[in-house]
């Protein structure tokens, strides 16, 4: 009776299921009038709403999610910060250092090929939202590195590059995993890939959206798909004074 009504109303069979229709359209992309002298009765409402949420993140994090998530990791630091549960497949050692922040949804894959695959994170590393890792070998991420979101980092293809494998449904051969490490203070921009074997050096940093199939060497900026070097520079000091 219901779907009948509904179908009625999609087909507009008369000015009536028309006319409801159309209103139903407005309704949902429409917004409510609201005079603004409520202005200054609904903009506490919208700090109060963040804060809750804030604080709903918080303690599930501080209470249920980080307690949950460390007792999976083989070593963990001091003030680690996470507020969504990790979605963690396979058998992954997983070892984490001080003052690591995760700011979101991270997933952590791994395959059967190797007994004992790493992920490693070092001091005071910052992980973006939607961040995957697929560790078949070894990822390392090292101290004071910046990963924004959607970053991927994949050690390995997650399949063979013969065809006839990939048909048959094997793993990858030992020899096409190959791990991948991100040197300390290196900058990750949003939506970039980091396949196998690669390396960025010290400092360096990955443009958006680029691709990498090749080291980036220290202190350099990278982008594209491939990446390529776009600038080369030497570290600069920061006078502590300012």
């Amino acid at each position: 009776m219901a779907n009948a009504f509904v179908l009625k109303i999609k087909r507009g069979e008369t000015p009536f299921y028309r006319g409801l229709g159309t209103l139903a359209k407005r309704l949902q992309t429409g917004i409510l009038p609201v005079p603004r002298f409520f202005n200054p009765v609904l903009r506490p409402l919208f700090y109060l709403h963040q804060a809750v949420w804030r604080g709903m993140l918080w303690a599930a994090g501080y209470f249920y999610i980080g307690p949950v998530f460390r007792s999976r990791c083989a070593s963990i630091g001091r003030r680690f910060h996470i507020s969504r549960m990790p979605f963690v497949v396979g058998h992954a050692k997983i070892c984490i250092g001080n003052n690591v922040n995760f700011f979101g949804k991270v997933d952590i894959f791994s395959g059967r090929m190797f007994d004992e695959p790493t992920l490693t994170i070092g001091d005071r590393v910052d992980i973006g939202h939607n961040v995957v890792f697929v560790v078949n070998r070894e990822i390392v991420i090292e101290e004071d590195v910046n990963v924004a979101s959607g970053v991927r980092f994949m050690d390995s293809d997650a399949h063979p590059r013969d065809a006839a494998e990939r048909i048959a449904d094997l793993p990858p051969r030992l020899e096409e995993i190959k791990p991948v490490r991100i040197c300390r203070r290196a900058w990750i921009g949003q939506n970039a890939f980091i396949l196998k074997g690669v390396t960025i050096g010290e400092g360096a940093v990955v443009g958006v959206n680029s691709v990498v199939v090749s080291d980036i060497p220290p202190y350099a900026v990278a982008m594209g798909n491939p990446a390529r070097v776009v600038v080369k520079a030497q570290p600069r000091t920061v006078d502590a004074g300012r």
